[in-house]
C-alpha cells in the first residue's frame, strides 16, 4: 500500500505565530525542526502498520521546510514548487491512502493561524456554495485520483470543522486554540508518538479492508465545479480578474467555474502567485 503524507506547519504542536511559519529566524528553524519530526512520525507508523511506499509532501510556503536528514530513509520526499497538484503531489503517483499532518483551520475561522491558501489574498473559498479549507479543497483533489484522506492533525478547530468532511478519517489534535496565535498545545514528543501510532493504526486498518490501487490508474471522473471566491480587498479582485475565465459578481467576490476539483486548485494557486504584485 502506498501512502501519502501532506505536512504543513501551522497545525503542528507549539506554532502558534506567524513568526514561526516564515523562513530566515531562529523562531522557524525549530518550528521546522518539529514539521519534521511529526512528518517522521507518520512516515515511520505507516511503515509499521504496512505501508509499501511513503511519499511525504512539504505543503507549507515556498515547499522548502522539511529537514530531509531527519526523516525516514525509506521516505521519498517531495520538495519545492511550483508543482500541478501542490499539497496534493502524490495521488498521481498510485498513492492508495493521504495523511495531512500539521494542518490548520479555514480562514476567518478561530483556529490557531487560520486561512485558506494565501491569507494575504484569499478571505473566503466556496465549491458548490460549501466554504472548504486546505483540507476540504485538497481532499476533493485527492479523491479524484482515488485516494482516500484517512488520518489528519491539527488544532481543535481544525479538527471540528474538517470532520463533517471526513467523518470517517482519524484525528490526532495536537493544540487547543485560545486565539489566532494563542493556546493549549501538546508536547513535541506527544503529538509525534500520538501521530505514529495513529498512522499505524490506520494502515493496518486500510490494509486489512483492502484500500488498494495500483500505479497508473485512471482519475476518477470529475463533475463541473463553481468556486467562489472572496479576497481581501478590491485591489486583489481588480488584478484577479484579469484572468480571462473570471467573473466579479461584488467588490471582493469573484466567481469561477472549472471542470474538476484539480482546475480549482490550480486557478487557485495561481491566483496566490498573482497577488505577490500587490504585496
Amino acid at each position: 500500500m502506498k501512502v501519502l503524507i501532506s505536512v504543513d506547519i501551522e497545525g503542528v504542536a507549539g506554532v502558534f505565530h506567524p513568526e514561526q511559519t516564515r523562513a530566515g529566524n531562529g523562531e522557524y528553524e525549530r518550528a521546522r525542526r518539529w514539521m519534521s519530526l511529526e512528518a517522521n512520525a507518520a512516515i515511520q507508523g505507516a511503515f509499521a502498520g504496512g505501508a509499501t511506499e511513503v511519499w511525504v509532501n512539504d505543503s507549507h510556503g515556498g515547499f522548502r521546510n522539511l529537514l530531509p536528514d531527519l526523516l525516514d530513509a525509506r521516505a521519498h520526499v517531495v520538495l519545492g514548487k511550483p508543482r500541478t497538484l501542490g499539497m496534493m503531489a502524490g495521488p498521481e503517483h498510485g498513492a492508495a491512502i493521504v495523511f495531512m499532518i500539521g494542518y490548520h483551520a479555514m480562514s476567518q475561522s478561530r483556529g490557531i493561524l487560520a486561512h485558506t491558501i494565501n491569507s494575504f489574498a484569499f478571505a473566503r473559498v466556496l465549491v458548490n456554495g460549501v466554504e472548504e479549507g486546505e483540507a476540504g479543497l485538497y481532499g476533493a483533489l485527492a479523491a479524484e485520483y482515488g485516494a482516500r484522506v484517512v488520518l489528519l492533525s491539527g488544532d481543535d478547530v481544525f479538527t471540528e470543522e474538517t470532520r463533517r468532511t471526513f467523518p470517517e478519517a482519524r484525528f490526532v489534535v495536537t493544540k487547543t486554540a485560545t486565539g489566532h496565535a494563542s493556546g493549549v498545545t501538546q508536547t513535541p514528543e506527544s503529538a509525534c508518538a500520538a501521530i505514529a501510532r495513529a498512522a499505524r493504526e490506520v494502515v493496518e486498518l486500510h490494509a486489512v479492508a483492502g484500500t488498494v490501487r495500483e500505479q497508473g490508474d485512471v482519475r476518477s471522473g470529475a463533475e463541473p465545479i463553481a468556486c467562489e471566491l472572496q479576497v481581501q480587498t478590491t485591489a486583489l479582485a481588480d488584478l484577479f480578474c484579469q484572468w480571462p475565465t473570471m467573473t466579479r459578481v461584488g467588490g471582493v467576490t469573484l466567481r469561477f467555474d472549472a471542470p474538476s476539483m484539480e482546475h480549482v486548485v490550480r486557478t487557485l494557486n495561481c491566483l496566490s502567485a498573482m497577488s505577490f504584485m500587490l504585496r
